[in-house]
């Protein structure tokens, strides 16, 4: 058994596939219209991984306080650094994680406003 999809709440659909694609490496799995409101199916799938990431109507543009999601990275300081010279924003610099001694942390928004956790292995 696995999770097929974790859905991630965006505002613009197009500004959050250019951001996962461009600065995360994702591949498009689907793009498709779902009917008259102009909102389309995406589904972006992560390297490497059995769960994909599905875009869900976020109603506006408000950053979120918490963090969405933990993505795991075997190295948090370079992706820090890509995402950095990306322009990405960074919440958090890499660091020791608090509640597990030896794992490094960080945290960045995406396109969305979305705080999102870097975690290594």
């Amino acid at each position: 058994m696995h999770i097929q999809f974790a859905e991630l709440p965006v505002y613009d659909q197009d500004r959050a596939k250019a951001f996962y694609t461009d600065n995360l490496a994702c591949q498009v799995i689907a793009d498709q219209s779902m009917g008259d409101g102009g909102w389309r199916w995406v589904e972006l799938a992560f390297p490497h991984a059995v769960t994909n990431l599905h875009f869900i109507s976020r109603a506006d543009a408000a950053p979120s306080p918490d963090p969405v999601l933990v993505l795991v990275d075997d190295d948090v300081e370079a992706r820090v650094a890509s995402l950095k010279a990306k322009g990405v924003e960074i919440v958090t610099e890499p660091q020791e994680a608090p509640w597990q001694p030896g794992r490094t942390v960080a945290e960045f928004r995406d396109s969305e406003g979305n705080r999102m956790v870097l975690a290594s292995r």
